[in-house]
């Protein structure tokens, strides 16, 4: 019988549940067996070796180079607890835990304070305190901050939840004792609660950035998304990569789904009785009706000229990342005339493929008469009625003769024609675009001058594939 796996959190799996929280907001996809994975690790090895605990749950959750820098990150911003400030104490005092404290929860859930607030702050019991501190800012939600404004309004909750009011009485008492032992005492209480204040602070900070990361991350990709590929910065280049490796993976494994689904069938009641007869007409072996799909076949031109040149690559790229789920792909490129780059795109790694075809062609000025004349010539015989031709480009032929009847002849021979124009559609038919008059022999001519354009349009093409 399989095991059932508790859902509620215990106080020792507390720390881990935030951690996975705090690594997923990083960029790591942490899946559900994942987390059982790292819970049953840190049953076992526990939460005092940071260094063996970092090691083993990196092993459970990072799955790549990238990950791993990530969870390095995550990881060492989620536990580390610096010790209070040591300068300003007069005094070279051991805490009386005995020692170097652990950092670290314990894996039982059971090392609260044993002491009240006043007690560990005199016998400088740094680490009940980091506990406390800890207790008291799950207690406040601290996980929830997500605001710089937020920071004092936290940093004011634990320091109530871990005993504030008793600190200021204990002072108020030793002082009115009136004795210079007392004083003393009241005079090291008051510095070392100040030190704590700095730490709550610290820590307060510190959670704002681990647990604020992942939405502003969220946040910074929802508005990469959204932003006209022709306006991103350089600096914003390999983020936009990744968005589109995830993109395309997302569509992918969507699209492997569906087919998998698809290509079952429908349940062949008759040969399955048939082929169960020896079990008393019993179904323990089901034959399924086959039926043969094939996947699409695709034809991409590529302007790579200079007005259109760096949108051209987020489509390379990202049916780059497609190859997996469409077959037959066939890459093309035009500028003033027109290339084919299949070769380039399977061969070789996708930022040099990138790099290698705009060098080959990139740049130049539009001739979309002499591109599809040359396309016309070298591959119109490839296409047929399974395929699917995706043009991307703003039409503008420079006074050129667009040659319109090829793309009616395209048409004609190929599946569906869909025109991606980078440009906004109040700019179409404006000067030497020609837009309008290509659109009558396509199926789809579609703006795409945004990540989520280009998702919508894939998203459409995968699923009439099916």
């Amino acid at each position: 019988m399989t095991p059932v796996v508790k859902t509620d959190m215990t106080p020792a799996s507390e720390p881990l549940r935030r951690f996975l929280l705090v690594a997923r907001g990083a960029g790591l996809r942490v899946s559900a067996a994942e987390g059982i994975d790292a819970a049953r690790a840190v049953d076992i090895i526990g939460y005092g070796d940071r260094t063996r605990l970092k090691d083993t749950l990196g092993l459970v959750l990072a799955k790549s180079p990238d990950e791993k820098t990530l969870y390095d990150e995550a990881f060492d911003l989620y536990f580390r607890r610096d010790d209070f400030a040591e300068a300003d104490e007069p005094e070279t005092q051991k805490p009386s835990g005995g020692g170097q404290h652990s950092d670290l929860p314990g894996p039982d859930g059971t090392n609260g304070p044993p002491q009240s607030l006043p007690d560990m702050l005199e016998d400088d019991d740094r680490g009940g305190i980091a506990t406390a501190m800890e207790i008291a800012a799950r207690d406040a939600g601290m996980e929830k901050i997500r605001l710089k404004t937020q920071k004092n309004v936290y940093a004011r909750q634990i320091i109530m939840r871990m005993g504030l009011r008793e600190v200021q009485q204990r002072i108020e008492a030793l002082r009115a004792a009136e004795s210079p032992e007392d004083t003393e005492r009241a005079r090291r209480l008051e510095q070392r609660m100040a030190q704590l204040w700095n730490a709550v602070r610290d820590f307060a900070e510190r959670s704002l950035q681990v647990y604020a990361q992942g939405e502003t991350e969220r946040t910074r990709e929802r508005q990469l998304r959204a932003t006209r590929l022709e306006n991103i910065e350089p600096h914003q280049m390999e983020r936009m990569r990744i968005l589109v490796r995830q993109m395309a993976k997302r569509l992918a494994t969507r699209y492997a789904a569906v087919r998998r689904k698809r290509l079952r069938g429908q349940l062949d009641v008759r040969r399955t009785l048939r082929r169960n007869m020896s079990w008393g007409g019993i179904p323990f072996i089901t034959v399924w009706k086959q039926k043969r799909i094939e996947k699409a076949r695709v034809m991409v031109l590529c302007d790579v000229s200079g007005s259109v040149a760096w949108i051209a690559q987020f489509l390379l790229m990202f049916l780059y990342a497609l190859t997996e789920a469409l077959s037959d792909i066939r890459s093309y490129a035009y500028s003033d005339s027109l290339i084919e780059i299949s070769d380039i795109m399977e061969k070789e790694p996708i930022d040099d493929a990138i790099d290698h075809v705009l060098a080959l062609m990139g740049f130049g000025t539009s001739n979309y008469g002499n591109a599809f004349a040359d396309f016309e010539k070298g591959w119109m015989s490839h296409v047929t009625n399974k395929t699917t031709v995706i043009i991307l480009g703003d039409a503008r032929g420079n006074d050129t003769d667009p040659r319109t009847d090829i793309l009616g002849r395209v048409s004609k021979r190929a599946k569906k024609i869909i025109w991606l124009n980078p440009e906004l559609r109040s700019t179409w038919g404006a000067g030497d675009s020609d837009i309008y008059r290509y659109a009558p022999f396509c199926d789809l001519v579609r703006v795409c001058s945004t990540l989520n354009d280009l998702e919508r349009v894939i998203t459409d093409l995968l699923d009439d594939s099916v």
